[in-house]
């Protein structure tokens, strides 16, 4: 990394334009050879004022509520889709104001709204979620397909009567996978809901494609699109929201005391429950530059956040030299559900907002305060 850390208010995320431009160029190189659709997945990343330079690439967003739609309508302007698990009546008369698709998650959502689609001046296309009962997820709560999932229709549930005004079908289940997770899905997929798909104009895959990911076979992806489209003649979408911001970002954070309790311990001004909630969630661990595992270097240390929640602990990591109070620590990965999902319990501000360009540096887009805070509540 050649940015400048010490330069950052802290903690900051920054992200690091020139890793998203080659993510950005990967994800194209993917369209360019098949004629798919990518679109950025703003539960994902939204950091809307990197929406100029993605909208050069991608075809689009696709958002999972109102006020993402909205968003990616107004910051990007290209192509707006939407899913949710079911929407709100007060809030769909905005989503036909700032969409042209729309999935629907079960056929009485769809006969719902679907007179309300219909009565629109403009073309709105409308597809519906299937669930195909096959994940290869090993993280139920992040598995669409789990058993009794709320996400998508099952084939012991599919109303073929009820399909005149669908036009495409969609399913997500997936999460960080290789292409060859993908292949083995379509073929359920293909099986089970084949002779619907034939009957449709697009068919999204959804997103949790690891695109970007430097081992991920993307020849095996191009197949996969290419035969669904040879078979089916069907546009072809996919919205990744992790692969377009992989590896492009940081956060940036500053040791404010080292105690002892059987293990050293050093508290840092930033939260996993606060400002990376997946490493609580999910589980896992994230990786710091020039930091190892418990004890691969001499000095071993507990990452620990300042609020009062007992498990607000990142992790425990090791480091040549031991660590002192001031001292700058800088998480990898931390571009993506990290600036979505944060929040500020007890208090605790959010991290200021950052973006690295190769001829201007580094440029401070938005720092967080009181306020913030304030006008959440009431």
């Amino acid at each position: 990394m050649d940015i400048d850390v010490s330069a950052l208010p802290s903690p900051c995320y920054i992200v690091d334009e020139r890793l998203l431009l080659r993510n950005l160029e990967i994800l194209h190189s993917v369209q360019q050879r098949t004629g798919c659709s990518i679109l950025l997945a703003l539960k994902g990343f939204s950091m809307y004022s990197l929406f100029p330079l993605i909208g050069k690439y991608l075809k689009g967003v696709t958002a999972s509520s109102l006020f993402e739609a909205r968003l990616g309508h107004e910051e990007m302007g290209k192509e707006v889709h939407i899913y949710a698990p079911a929407y709100v009546e007060e809030d769909f008369e905005g989503i036909l104001a700032h969409c042209d698709h729309i999935t629907f998650n079960s056929f009485t959502q769809w006969q719902k709204f679907k007179h309300r689609v219909n009565g629109q001046s403009k073309k709105i296309s409308c597809g519906l979620r299937i669930n195909p009962e096959y994940s290869e997820i090993e993280t139920p709560i992040y598995n669409p397909c789990y058993q009794y999932s709320r996400l998508g229709v099952t084939l012991a549930n599919f109303r073929p009567e009820e399909l005149e005004g669908i036009e495409g079908l969609h399913f997500h289940t997936l999460c960080e996978q290789n292409s060859d997770t993908l292949e083995r899905t379509v073929k359920v997929v293909d099986q089970k809901f084949g002779q619907y798909i034939k009957t449709m104009k697009w068919l999204n895959l959804g997103g949790g494609h690891h695109i970007t990911r430097p081992d991920y076979d993307l020849e095996t992806l191009v197949q996969t699109i290419q035969f669904l489209q040879d078979k089916y003649g069907v546009a072809v979408y996919l919205e990744p929201g992790e692969a377009v911001a992989l590896n492009t970002g940081y956060l940036v954070a500053s040791v404010l005391d080292i105690v002892d309790n059987g293990m050293e311990i050093a508290i840092l001004d930033t939260s996993a429950a606060c400002h990376m909630p997946d490493v609580l969630e999910m589980p896992y661990r994230p990786n710091i530059i020039a930091a190892g595992k418990p004890g691969e270097y001499p000095y071993t240390y507990r990452l620990g956040g300042p609020t009062c929640l007992a498990g607000d602990v990142i992790g425990d990591y090791s480091f040549k030299k031991p660590l002192k109070i001031g001292e700058r620590l800088v998480f990898c990965d931390m571009a993506h559900y990290t600036m979505v999902k944060n929040n500020m319990f007890n208090g605790v501000n959010l991290p200021s907002i950052a973006c690295f360009k190769a001829e201007q540096g580094i440029k401070v887009i938005r720092k967080f305060g009181y306020e913030d805070f304030k006008t959440r509540l009431s």
